[in-house]
């Protein structure tokens, strides 16, 4: 019997390993030459996970911190977002499932919920600003949404590196 797609969780621990490509075209923001790392939804949690509570990054600061562990120019902002739409389902999913709150990764650190990918999400973008709301994170003005430098309370946080 063929089973249906596999569950958001599934596809978290399914995807290939992270590696880093040497671009010959520019893509997207990244110029040709570079070293590019696509990530895996892996690894996408577990950068996620080390972020304390009341801390938030944008995508962009996120593919920054990662390329940085990689030794990688730039991380690939097409695959990021969809590792982060996986990580956040299969939190989500968990969370459904009555896993506690602290047990899941705490994507809505990373996820605006004034953003594309929040309206897109299971969980909606009202759960995401719940939780910000809980971890006291200030909201961020509209027009500093995509600004790397906002944060709510600490600055950075400690990350473990990222394995090829």
């Amino acid at each position: 019997m063929k089973r249906g797609r596999p569950t958001w969780s599934e596809k978290l621990l399914q995807a290939p390993a992270p590696h880093t490509v040497l671009l010959e075209r520019s893509f997207a923001d990244v110029p040709s030459g570079s070293h590019l790392l696509i990530p895996s939804p892996a690894v996408v949690d577990q950068f996620v996970r080390t972020l304390p509570s009341g801390t938030t990054l944008t995508v962009k600061e996120l593919r920054q911190q990662l390329a940085r562990l990689a030794q990688a120019d730039h991380t690939c902002p097409l695959t990021t977002g969809i590792f982060l739409r996986i990580v956040a389902e299969a939190a989500w999913e968990q969370f459904q499932a009555h896993q506690d709150l602290t047990q899941i990764t705490p994507f809505w650190r990373v996820v605006d919920p004034q953003s594309p990918l929040a309206r897109k999400l299971a969980c909606g973008k009202e759960f995401i600003q719940k939780q910000r709301d809980r971890e006291h994170v200030a909201a961020t003005p509209p027009s500093l949404l995509h600004s790397p430098t906002v944060r709510s309370r600490k600055a950075k946080s400690t990350v473990p590196q990222i394995r090829q």
